[in-house]
């Protein structure tokens, strides 16, 4: 166990690597209903290498989570900033450290709680922000924010993988190529916001970090290194280049003007849907088979398109399975 109780900010891991994890998980703490252990075990079994502690409003109960940490299991303390007018994650906090939860847009309060995530060094995540219950629309600029969570774990809904997650994912696509053109893009994430047996990490956020501590996981996921999966059976790999360079997923290729030849790999989704996005929309779709891995490949160039990001969908009801954050094309 860490000092304190508290979980240690580093694990062993495999040295540089992707490593999945669950940055949205409620314990009896706040309002979940499995305790810290029931969590880290679930977790393991689920595939994670990581996951956030984020309970409503309060910090990491001292004492609860640092004897569950391993060599090859981290564990970042958070928050749920709980507003009236929206949720957000504060990630990588100090032990015992609170962030302020009685703002509203316009009071400027919320500018002080994100400075005071960014001097700990950690992430302020925007939360299921189409989220369809009282407060759970997001209405605070996201001037401030360094990623958006556009899939959140599952709601009562009448639309596949819910109505709120295609109007986070809609709303975050249309911001990209504005955003990449700036240098502000905000990366997409995925978290089950697990409060009940069976949500945790469903989806998870699959992040290239150089190791398994708070500070790396946070870094992968600042910079858009990362993609989003319903669960470990799925895999993407998801890749662009021009003239021998190469771009991994949040990464900016220099084309040069060359063509740019996109190559994606998808496990753990048979039969289904890989759709390819730029910033003029769905560019390319193509079905996989139905057994095993599948390989898309298409072309195109910086003139042509902004970015190119990736979409996996399950055949006959449309769930996500998969997706990623853009490559960037120059």
């Amino acid at each position: 166990m860490s000092s304190f109780g508290y979980p240690p900010v580093r694990a062993i891991g495999r040295g540089a690597a992707w490593y999945r994890g669950d940055c949205h998980v409620h314990s009896i703490h706040s309002d979940g209903e499995l305790t810290p252990e029931e969590l880290a075990v679930r977790a393991r079994a689920a595939g994670l290498d990581f996951i956030a502690t984020t309970e409503h409003n309060a910090p990491a109960a001292p004492g609860a989570w640092g004897h569950l940490a391993a060599d090859d299991f981290l564990i970042v303390l958070g928050e749920e900033v709980t507003t009236r007018t929206g949720h957000w994650l504060a990630l990588g906090l100090g032990p015992g450290d609170v962030v302020g939860w009685d703002h509203r847009p316009g009071d400027g309060r919320v500018d002080v709680c994100l400075e005071q995530v960014h001097r700990a060094g950690g992430l302020c995540v925007v939360a299921h922000p189409h989220a369809p219950y009282p407060s759970g629309d997001f209405a605070f600029p996201l001037a401030g924010f360094d990623a958006v969570e556009v899939w959140n774990g599952l709601w009562v809904s009448d639309r596949p993988w819910n109505a709120d997650n295609e109007a986070a994912l809609t709303a975050w696509g249309r911001s990209l190529a504005a955003g990449l053109r700036a240098g502000s893009w905000r990366p997409a994430v995925g978290n089950s916001d697990a409060h009940l047996d069976g949500q945790i990490g469903s989806p998870q956020t699959v992040v290239l970090a150089e190791e398994l501590s708070t500070g790396a996981v946070l870094a992968g996921i600042r910079a858009g290194r990362c993609w989003i999966a319903e669960s470990a059976d799925v895999d993407v790999s998801f890749t662009a280049r021009a003239d021998g360079r190469v771009a991994k997923v949040g990464e900016r290729l220099a084309t040069r003007g060359e063509r740019v030849h996109v190559h994606v790999v998808v496990r753990g989704v048979p039969a289904g849907t890989v759709r390819i996005l730029t910033d003029r929309g769905e560019a390319h779709r193509a079905s996989l088979p139905g057994r095993g891995a599948g390989t898309v490949r298409w072309t195109t160039t910086a003139g042509d398109s902004a970015y190119v990001r990736v979409e996996v969908r399950r055949p006959h009801d449309g769930h996500m399975a998969a997706l990623t954050n853009p490559i960037a094309l120059d």
